[in-house]
């Protein structure tokens, strides 16, 4: 491997883990912030594992990172309490902390790249049109199963379900939330689809 693939590499590690640090110093509560940054730290276990044997391209290993910290700062402050939106609320005159709108968006936006690069290189589809419906599909049942996952969390625990799911009282927020993650996959294929393609190029993933 490049000093150059090795300075990068270390420093995405270093990022990732101070805001990680950061995040688990008193936050909110300790079970939502777990709850919240484990999707983060299990990411991080599988392209540790897959670092060699399937690298991926820069444009990817970003997005993952940017998704990460989304991640650490809901765990942190919880969705709906991140400081930042609470002030943009008060600016728009919202009546609710839309962070988790955000989090919601970049779960369609950032999983429709990196599956899109899985499916791309592994040659799955021969056509992209049906290589893009199966991106959109998936992100939208990812998203799908995530509200399940906090259906069960509130299920199982009344102390952490409220901060976990961060409706704030809105009657719509799974159906919302699902939404947003559809927009954001759409979006994602739309505005990243050249770039990635130049990437998987450049990095010997695909030719032509």
């Amino acid at each position: 491997m490049s000093e150059r693939n090795n300075f990068w590499r270390y420093a995405w590690t270093f990022v990732f883990v101070v805001v990680l640090a950061w995040s688990g110093v008193n936050p909110h509560d300790y079970p939502t912030w777990w709850l919240e940054v484990l999707p983060a730290i299990v990411g991080f276990g599988v392209l540790w594992y897959t670092r060699d044997s399937f690298r991926l391209t820069p444009l990817v290993y970003v997005l993952i990172l940017v998704h990460s910290i989304i991640l650490m700062v809901g765990g942190h402050y919880t969705y709906a309490e991140v400081p930042l939106f609470d002030w943009i609320g008060e600016m728009f005159n919202h009546t609710r902390n839309n962070y988790d709108k955000l989090g919601h968006f970049v779960q369609g936006f950032i999983p429709a790249i990196i599956t899109r690069e899985i499916v791309i290189r592994l040659n799955v589809f021969s056509s992209a049109n049906w290589r893009n419906f199966f991106i959109v599909c998936f992100c939208l049942g990812f998203s799908a199963l995530y509200e399940l996952i906090e259906w069960w969390v509130a299920l199982l625990s009344e102390d952490a379900a409220e901060s976990f799911l961060g409706t704030q009282g809105y009657t719509w927020d799974t159906q919302s939330d699902m939404g947003w993650a559809f927009l954001g996959a759409i979006l994602g294929l739309v505005l990243l689809g050249r770039l990635h393609d130049r990437q998987l190029r450049s990095n010997g993933y695909v030719t032509g």
